[in-house]
C-alpha cells in the first residue's frame, strides 16, 4: 500500500488444511506455528466465533489457552466449512468436512428387526464419492444393501435382520482418494434378547422336578430402556395360551416378577442366576408338558423365546404281578410326537440284545409283551444320547396267589357252567309250563262248547 509516497509491502502466509470431523463428537482444529505468548484469532466463514450472536458453534467452542487450538463440541453437520486462524501477519485456514452417521430405532433393536443406517457428509467442497465398508462387532466384514441415494450427500444402508450376538460396537469406514478421506465411525447396535437364541426342547420323566430358565441379555449388553415380559404355557399349538408370570425391568436393571393364577402348581426360585427368568415345576404331571414361552416388549414390539416341554411315562397293562405263564404289555409314552433324530427304547435289564424293542420314527409310544419278571427300562434317546430313562419293575406273583388265579379261573368256568346248565333246565321246565297252560285253555273251551249244545237240544 501507498504510504507518503513510499510502497510500503505487508506479506501475509496462508496455509489450508482438510480436517474431518464427526457430528456428535468434538473436533480439534489445529492452529500450527503459533509463537508462544500471541494470540489468535478464529473464525468461521469470517464471522469471529468468540463474538456473542455472530458464528453458530461459538458456545460449544473453546480455545486451548496453552496450543490456542480451537475445540468445536458436540459437531453438528451445518458446522462444515471453512476455519481461519489468524495471529500476527500469518492466516492458516481450515476446511472442515463434517460426516453424520444416524442409525435408524436410536440403535435399541429386538431380534429379527432391520437397522438402517444414514451417513451424511457436508463441506464448502464438491461432495466426494465415499468407498463405505462396515465392520461387525467381531470386526468382520458386513456387506449391506445400499439403498439409492436421496442427495448427492446422502447414502442409506440396510443391515441384515440382526440376532442377540450382533450387540456390540460396530465400524464405519469411510474413504475418499479426492480430497483424500481414511476415517472411521464407531457406533453400537444393542438387541435385547435371550441368550439362548434357539427354542429349546427339555425332557422330563413323570413325578420329577423340572426348572425351566431363560437367560435375558440386558444386563450383558447395558441395555439401559426399560421392558416388560410375560411366561406363557400352552399344552398345544392351536391350545389357548395361560398366563404363568410377568415381569418388568426398569432402566436401571432392576427386575420384578408377579406371579399369576395357574391351573398346576409351580414357584419361582429364590435362588437364581441374574438377568433370569426361571420357574421350577415340581413333580411334574403328564399333562404339564406343552410350550412354555417367555416373551419380552420394548416401546410396542415384541420377541420371544420357546421352550417346548416333553414328559415321559411307563404303565403296564394290565397292572400287577405277573402270574407264571402269563404275559402283560409294558408301555413307554411320550406327550408329543418325537424329532426324527429321537425314540423310545425298552431295555431288559441284564437281559439279551434280543430283549430290546425300539420305537419307530416320530412315534409316541412303544410297547414290548413280558412273560418273565424282571427290571425293563425305558430310554428317550436323542443322537446315540440317552437323555432320559425310567424303570419298571415286573413283579412275579406268589405261587399261592398262581393257585388262587386258577381256582378263580376253574371255580369261575364251573360257576358259569352251572348258571348255564340252571338257565337251560329253567328254560325247559318254563315250556312246559307253558305247554300244559295251552292244553287247559283248550280243553276249557272244549267243555264249553259241548254244555252249549246239550242245552240247545
Amino acid at each position: 500500500y501507498f504510504s507518503g509516497g513510499k510502497v510500503n509491502v505487508c506479506l501475509f502466509w496462508w496455509q489450508k488444511e482438510l480436517q474431518i470431523g464427526v457430528a456428535g463428537q468434538a473436533v480439534i482444529l489445529n492452529c500450527r506455528g503459533i509463537p508462544q505468548g500471541m494470540g489468535v484469532t478464529w473464525k468461521y466463514s469470517k464471522a469471529l466465533i468468540f463474538s456473542k450472536g455472530k458464528a453458530t458453534m461459538t458456545d460449544r467452542s473453546e480455545i486451548n489457552p496453552t496450543s490456542k487450538h480451537l475445540k468445536v463440541m458436540d459437531l453438528r453437520l451445518s458446522d462444515a466449512g471453512t476455519y481461519t486462524c489468524e495471529y500476527g501477519s500469518h492466516t492458516v485456514s481450515i476446511s472442515l468436512h463434517v460426516f453424520k452417521l444416524t442409525i435408524s430405532l436410536d440403535g435399541h433393536f429386538l431380534p429379527n428387526e432391520v437397522p438402517k443406517l444414514t451417513l451424511m457428509q457436508n463441506s464448502t467442497h464438491p461432495l466426494p464419492n465415499l468407498n463405505i465398508t462396515l465392520f461387525n462387532n467381531n470386526n468382520n466384514i458386513v456387506r449391506p444393501k445400499f439403498l439409492q441415494n436421496e442427495t448427492p450427500q446422502k447414502y442409506t444402508l440396510m443391515l441384515k435382520q440382526l440376532e442377540a450376538t450382533d450387540s456390540g460396537t460396530w465400524m464405519c469406514h469411510i474413504r475418499s482418494d479426492s480430497p483424500l478421506i481414511n476415517q472411521n465411525i464407531s457406533f453400537e447396535l444393542k438387541v435385547l434378547g435371550f441368550q439362548n437364541l434357539y427354542s429349546e426342547r427339555k425332557y422330563a420323566t413323570v413325578d420329577s422336578t423340572v426348572i425351566l430358565s431363560w437367560h435375558l441379555n440386558f444386563q450383558q449388553i447395558k441395555w439401559k430402556e426399560g421392558f416388560t415380559g410375560q411366561m406363557n404355557w400352552k399344552q398345544q399349538e392351536s391350545a389357548t395360551a395361560h398366563e404363568l408370570l410377568d415381569f418388568n425391568v426398569t432402566a436401571r436393571g432392576e427386575q420384578h416378577e408377579t406371579k399369576k393364577i395357574s391351573r398346576f402348581r409351580f414357584e419361582i426360585p429364590e435362588s437364581k442366576p441374574k438377568s433370569t427368568i426361571q420357574v421350577e415345576l415340581s413333580k411334574v404331571h403328564f399333562n404339564h408338558s406343552g410350550q412354555y414361552q417367555c416373551q419380552l416388549a420394548y416401546n410396542g414390539r415384541y420377541t420371544h423365546n420357546k421352550i417346548e416341554l416333553v414328559v415321559m411315562k411307563v404303565s403296564a397293562d394290565p397292572v400287577g404281578p405277573l402270574s407264571r405263564g402269563a404275559e402283560m404289555t409294558l408301555i413307554c409314552q411320550v406327550s408329543s410326537p418325537l424329532p426324527s433324530n429321537t425314540h423310545l427304547l425298552w431295555k431288559h435289564m441284564n437281559g439279551t440284545p434280543i430283549d430290546i424293542k425300539k420305537s419307530k420314527q416320530h412315534a409316541v409310544k412303544v410297547e414290548v409283551k413280558v412273560s418273565a419278571a424282571g427290571v425293563w427300562s425305558c430310554h428317550l434317546i436323542e443322537d446315540n444320547d440317552s437323555k432320559i430313562s425310567l424303570n419298571y419293575i415286573v413283579e412275579e406273583a406268589p405261587v399261592w396267589l398262581s393257585y388262587v388265579v386258577i381256582g378263580a379261573s376253574v371255580g369261575g368256568s364251573i360257576l358259569f357252567f352251572g348258571l348255564a346248565c340252571l338257565c337251560i333246565i329253567s328254560g325247559i321246565s318254563w315250556q312246559h309250563r307253558r305247554q300244559r297252560a295251552k292244553r287247559m285253555i283248550r280243553a276249557r273251551q272244549y267243555l264249553l262248547e259241548n254244555k252249549t249244545c246239550q242245552c240247545q237240544q
